[in-house]
């Protein structure tokens, strides 16, 4: 199983009006912490998230949270 691309070590934390968003799993977008297709050719796919309002969102940077696309912390083990 390939492992993903640590973009960075701490969170993206952003203020995100209500829609849809792809989240980078893979680690490689040039546009973090969204997704820019940089995983294509891999086992990676984006995660789609979808906010029905206006929310603060702290992205997961190091692409190994157990919350999936939300940082849960587990950038301060690496």
């Amino acid at each position: 199983m390939e492992k993903p691309t640590i973009a960075q070590k701490s969170p993206y934390v952003k203020e995100e009006k209500a829609g849809k968003y792809a989240w980078c799993a893979c680690g490689k977008s040039t546009k973090q912490p969204y997704c820019d297709g940089s995983h294509k050719g891999s086992s990676f796919v984006p995660t789609i998230e979808v906010f029905d309002e206006d929310r603060k969102v702290a992205w997961c940077g190091c692409k190994q949270s157990t919350k999936g696309a939300f940082c849960d912390g587990t950038h301060k083990n690496l």
